[in-house]
């Protein structure tokens, strides 16, 4: 496929690369495994990926390193891949730690393969990821120190009470579903909430939208 995005995927767990392989859509080109640190670097090295699914938690790092995610993204300097983790691991340390060290995203193995495979292209092309909630860890790590305030007053006095709930909510990574039932609303009201945030902000993706609330300090 002229759009397919060739991808590493390093965990420990055989059963579950193997899982992941089958699940990831049409669109994904699985060109590499690894089970530890440095059978990654290895493989990232040798197939120069666009993207790497990386867990967090991996044997082989240097010293007393139990987590080797990091270690994996450093040790693979200089490389153009884009570092996705995946872990059943939601911890705001694991999250923080692994930005920290250049992951563009953190989604947990809950996920869809579809789910997945959306992330793996919204990776390559550049934007941040996040699974719901996990966002916000890595706000208050990265964002405002104490005392900031948000910079877009003008920005968010276009926006309703209800469409800044919604703004917030989705670009956090909830899902419509989610801020239907976060705020007690219809699916459908959600979408045309959305659609307006958009368009009052002259902006085109909720990925945008996110980069977009984070610069402000928003979320």
């Amino acid at each position: 496929m002229a759009d397919s995005i060739r991808v590493v995927i390093v965990d420990d767990h055989s059963i579950f690369r193997s899982g992941l392989r089958a699940d990831l859509d049409a669109s994904v080109d699985v060109v590499g495994e690894a089970a530890d640190v440095p059978s990654a670097i290895a493989v990232i090295g040798a197939t120069q990926p666009d993207v790497v699914l990386l867990d967090v938690h991996l044997p082989g790092g240097p010293g007393d390193d139990a987590t080797g995610g990091e270690a994996v993204i450093r040790g693979s300097a200089p490389t153009t891949a884009r570092f996705l983790a995946l872990s059943v691991s939601d911890a705001a340390a694991d999250v923080v730690r692994v930005i920290r060290a250049g992951a563009r995203g953190y989604i947990t193995k809950g996920s869809s393969g579809i789910e997945v495979s959306k992330a793996v292209h919204a990776v390559a092309d550049g934007d941040a990821v996040f699974s719901p909630r996990l966002a916000g860890f890595v706000l208050d790590a990265f964002g405002a120190v104490a005392g900031e305030t948000a910079t877009a007053t003008d920005e968010l006095d276009r926006l309703s009470a209800r469409e800044q709930e919604v703004m917030r909510l989705i670009a956090r990574g909830y899902a419509y579903k989610e801020v239907a039932s976060e705020l007690f609303i219809s699916i459908k009201t959600v979408e045309t909430h959305v659609s307006s945030v958009l368009r009052k902000l002259q902006l085109s993706s909720r990925h945008e939208l996110t980069a977009w609330a984070s610069e402000r300090r928003l979320l």
